[in-house]
């Protein structure tokens, strides 16, 4: 039932965007304006707790239990895992925002701050901090660690009705649990098929800049089916050939492109906004994280923001799956600090490093980035490549990064999506990894159609609502679950500790001396 109903329902949006893409554009803005207005501050609410939630996690005593049990042993090396956190977690979306976010902030700075000044620098780089640093991550970890206990200390089918179990009992076996895997999987595919979009939009824009292919809706279509080929290639292979790899080239490329751009950008500078960032940010981490405008009435905190929260949102089913299928092994503690704090700093690295060569060129450097903003987000990471040696060669290793995030990106889904959308928990059989690779195309292309980025914007931010308010109820279950995993583990110590004494004082009953007890 989930399988077929969840492709019924996104085959529908599918057809609706490509038969009435402007009917289905403003559609979509309208019921966009409709969630922003009357549940916009849950979204900041839930996250906020569930970063709360994380840090709990990370230094109470639940942090020593194990995924899989006390006796689990890791499956992979911890670079490799942390490589296929990286590339599953963040990937296209560093590469298309890294220039482009502080740089738009810069223009239509936040917190009624003046448009091109200092202040209003520094507030564009934090806010970039804040929108790609602890709490997109803290997400994705209470998804990852709530399937992995489910699936490897529960015996779960990797579904996420299993995380409500302690909630909703053997109904999670009935429809409502289907009903919740639905939601599951269309936040999912939307949300992966809105960054799928990005990645295309933004590998056609640099093909504009660096081989003088005019950027254009049939280049993106291009893309996305070259990719499509790459990342059904890639899933046939399975998560320990083609994903793993892949991910180890990402991190590699990655690695290569930011150190170039440090050497060859304002190192000191770019160091410096690191520095000066992070204090702003964990100054003020608790002021942003429930920041409305409800005096004011303006948008930015629904345009940004929000949509940012509803799209990691969306993303937490496929990236909490995909964590969880990789992670067996690692003690809770050492869960939440590699998927939450690792990833965090890289991100800012980043963004420094990006983000603070796109501001100093444009305050500093007389370069007008700002027209290339004016002509799409998509083109400023490539105008800003090339007020920099070796322009050519980092624009191509962009375009390829972006191309091999994205079949990575993909390649993850199309196994996650098959997954939750299967009650076997055995690896989904091709035929079903093929029709989710199609249909992950298939919603790129129409939701590109339908309005380029704001179509996929609108739509990420409405269909995450129902699964914010499931992301609460998973936190709840979680904690309970963990806490009488706890309780259990600290009972059998108790019960092993006095046996013990008790076959000690026999002994020493029976004559032997503690000399002999410890031959």
């Amino acid at each position: 039932m989930v399988f077929r109903l969840s492709i019924a329902l996104l085959a529908a949006l599918v057809i609706a965007g490509v038969v009435a893409p402007d009917a289905f554009g403003a559609l979509s803005q309208r019921m966009q304006a409709a969630t922003l207005g009357s549940a916009g501050w849950l979204y900041l609410v839930i996250v906020f707790g569930v970063l709360a939630f994380l840090v709990y996690l990370a230094f109470g005593r639940v942090g020593q239990l194990r995924i899989g049990g006390q006796d689990a042993t890791p499956e992979f090396s911890r670079s490799s895992w942390f490589a296929m956190l990286f590339s599953a977690g963040m990937g296209i979306g560093l590469v298309f925002w890294g220039a482009a976010e502080p740089l738009s902030h810069l223009g239509a700075p936040p917190e009624g701050l003046e448009p091109g000044t200092a202040a209003a620098a520094r507030a564009s780089m934090r806010y970039a901090f804040f929108h790609w640093g602890l709490h997109p991550w803290a997400i994705y970890a209470l998804m990852g660690l709530a399937m992995a206990w489910a699936q490897y200390n529960r015996e779960g089918r990797g579904l996420v009705s299993d995380l409500l179990r302690p909630l909703l009992g053997q109904r999670v076996d009935g429809m409502l649990g289907s009903l919740v895997n639905v939601f599951a999987v269309v936040a999912t595919a939307v949300g992966v098929a809105t960054t799928l979009g990005l990645g295309a939009v933004q590998i056609s824009a640099g093909l504009e800049h660096v081989a003088g292919v005019k950027d254009s809706f049939v280049v993106e279509l291009l893309v996305i089916a070259v990719a499509f080929i790459l990342y059904m290639t890639s899933s046939a292979t399975g998560l320990d050939k083609g994903i793993k790899w892949l991910s180890n080239v990402n991190i590699g490329a990655a690695a290569v492109l930011l150190l170039l751009v440090i050497g060859l950008g304002p190192t000191g500078f770019i160091f410096e906004t690191l520095t000066t960032t992070l204090g702003g940010y964990l100054n003020q981490l608790p002021a942003m994280s429930l920041r409305m405008t409800p005096f004011s009435q303006t948008t930015w905190v629904g345009e940004w923001t929000i949509f940012y929260w509803a799209w990691w949102i969306a993303w937490a089913p496929f990236v909490g799956a995909f964590f969880a299928r990789i992670s067996y092994g690692r003690t809770v503690r050492e869960f939440v600090f590699g998927v939450v704090l690792g990833p965090t700093l890289v991100s800012f690295l980043w963004f420094s490093a990006f983000g603070g060569t796109a501001l100093y060129q444009q305050l500093f450097g007389g370069m007008d980035l700002a027209s290339a903003l004016a002509t799409g987000y998509e083109h400023v990471l490539f105008a800003s490549l090339g007020g920099l040696q070796l322009s050519t060669l980092l624009s191509w290793i962009s375009i390829l990064l972006l191309l091999s995030f994205f079949v990575t990106s993909a390649d993850s889904a199309t196994l996650v999506l098959a997954s939750m959308s299967s009650e076997s928990q055995d690896d989904p059989p091709l035929f079903r990894r093929v029709v989710w690779g199609v249909m992950q195309a298939a919603i790129a292309v129409a939701l590109l159609a339908a309005g380029g980025l704001q179509a996929l914007q609108a739509v990420v931010i409405v269909a995450a609502l129902p699964f914010a308010i499931l992301l609460a109820a998973v936190l709840y279950s979680l904690r309970r679950l963990l806490l009488n995993d706890l309780a259990s583990i600290e009972q059998e110590e108790r019960e092993l500790h006095r046996a013990e004494r008790r076959w000690l004082q026999r002994e020493r009953d029976a004559g032997n001396s503690d000399e002999e007890l410890k031959q």
